[in-house]
């Protein structure tokens, strides 16, 4: 019986050392703040799966859904510090409200959401730089969907910036969501995301705004009564990493990790495009009216907004501003 202990032991003690956790040289955090069952965390898992299998087992990483670390804003000072290596979170402006230019483009459908958020891009590229300056890398992006506005009530004339909309509407803590759903003739109260189906359903705003359909759908369904696709911007995540992390990975691992997350973006947007079809019939089946626009139709409020971006300089700053119109407008016919 001795005899057959030792082996049984010895057995689970070779499982044990040769399992990828056991064998890793590296573990990296990895926080998001989706819940396990969203696809950006099914993307987290699945960028995982990839590093681990594609170095052997030697990183190893663990996924933290659902707000477990803490909110984006905890996440993103604990990636400053490096106390999480990791993230797929909303990006906090309080830190550098020039941050907010990843929600700017007005002019937004799925074509021009692929070539804004390639990470060659000029958006990339100044996101990479302002994030660096705080010690956070940019590694890529999540796109969720485009936005629109759920309501309990008719929205007057949406497609009329000039117009009295007859609503409340929340719109996110952020200069440039508040700018844009103004510039569309909306009155703006701002409620912290977590309490916006609350504040819905309490009376204390009549609208929400700056979500995609599949958030509207997901977690304001028993309460919204109409879907407004305004395509004014794109609900969308950056993958970070802290730079103490990164420094400390060779080029090689950085490389390996890029290449997972720039697949997982790439799928995202695929997703994103399905998951608004898919939840605007959702929507219909649940009797919530949808209303979706063509480009030309949504164009006075594209151009609303964006002649309204002179009163964001102040806060982001005018060339930025300035050079925002080059390459966010330069093809858009006035």
């Amino acid at each position: 019986m001795t005899g057959l202990k030792n082996t049984l032991c010895s057995v689970m003690l070779l499982i044990f050392i040769s399992s990828p956790a056991a064998a890793a040289e590296i573990t990296l955090r990895f926080a998001g703040q989706f819940p396990e069952e969203h696809s950006a965390t099914k993307l987290m898992r699945e960028i995982t799966d990839g590093v681990q299998s594609r170095t052997g087992g030697r990183i190893s990483i663990e996924v933290y859904p659902a707000n477990v670390l803490g909110d984006y804003t905890i996440i993103y000072e604990d990636l400053m510090r490096g106390a999480i290596d990791m993230a797929l979170i909303s990006i906090p402006s309080q830190f550098d409200p020039r941050l907010e230019l990843v929600y700017l483009n007005p002019f937004v459908n799925y074509n021009a959401v692929k070539k804004a958020f390639r990470l060659d891009s000029w958006l990339s590229q100044k996101m990479d730089e302002y994030n660096t300056r705080l010690g956070v890398k940019l590694l890529g992006f999540n796109i969720e969907g485009l936005t629109g506005i759920a309501s309990v009530k008719p929205i007057n004339d949406p497609l009329a910036p000039e117009s009295n909309k007859g609503v409340l509407v929340r719109v996110p803590l952020m200069h440039i969501y508040k700018a844009a759903i103004e510039a569309q003739g909306y009155r703006t109260v701002s409620v912290q995301y977590a309490d916006a189906a609350r504040a819905l359903e309490e009376g204390r705003c009549d609208a929400v705004s700056s979500i995609s359909a599949d958030a509207a759908f997901t977690n304001l369904k028993g309460t919204m009564k109409y879907w407004y696709q305004l395509n004014y911007s794109q609900a969308v995540e950056p993958y970070l990493m802290s730079a103490k992390t990164w420094d400390r990975l060779s080029e090689e691992d950085i490389a390996i990790i890029y290449g997972e997350v720039g697949r997982a973006s790439a799928k995202s947007i695929a997703q994103a495009k399905q998951n608004d079809r898919r939840n605007h019939e959702l929507m219909r089946q649940n009797g919530i009216e949808v209303f979706t626009y063509s480009d030309a139709e949504l164009l006075p409020l594209r151009r609303a907004i964006a002649e309204n971006w002179k009163n964001l300089e102040p806060v982001m700053g005018r060339q930025l501003m300035n050079d925002a119109r080059k390459h966010f407008l330069i093809n858009v016919k006035h």
